[in-house]
């Protein structure tokens, strides 16, 4: 299903022409993906898309908080992972908010473990919105993706 989701990000995320679900399945379908996880990748690019159009969720936090991870979520989301998702909540890319909204949304893929490319997918995902509400958020889109696209490790000053 993971990759369902990020061919449909490929292709049509950035150029704001999304063709309606029967066309895509149609194209999917063609493309080589099984029913089953096409139908799994709509449901979870709706569930993105519906958690992302809330106004309020890119502003910056009013409060600083703690996030334990609960046991099934460290079984499941890899430390790696983890460890970026705290790194861009602590370089003030990602708001608390969105932190939840990654991690949920990480938790409903099928897969038993998520990677940290799978979470970087994500991020971008999920971010991307925020790219669309103004120059501020543009920047942090931007990092995000050069981050994803690198084959090189952000360097930490």
């Amino acid at each position: 299903m993971f990759e369902v989701l990020v061919y449909m990000f490929e292709n049509y995320i950035d150029t704001h022409a999304r063709p309606d679900e029967y066309t895509l399945s149609k194209e999917l379908v063609a493309a080589g993906f099984d029913e089953q996880d096409i139908n799994g990748a709509f449901h979870w690019f709706n569930q993105l898309e519906h958690k992302t159009s809330q106004p309020d969720i890119f502003q910056p936090p009013k409060f600083t908080s703690t996030r334990i991870f609960a046991e099934d979520e460290l079984k499941k989301v890899t430390l790696e992972s983890i460890s970026f998702i705290l790194f861009l909540e602590q370089a003030n890319i990602l708001n608390s908010a969105q932190r939840e909204i990654i991690l949920e949304l990480a938790m409903h893929l099928p897969q038993n473990e998520i990677s940290v490319d799978e979470i970087r997918w994500i991020v971008l995902m999920t971010t991307w919105g925020a790219s669309q509400t103004g120059k501020d958020h543009t920047k942090d889109y931007l990092f995000i993706e050069d981050v994803l696209m690198s084959k090189q490790k952000p360097t930490l000053h």
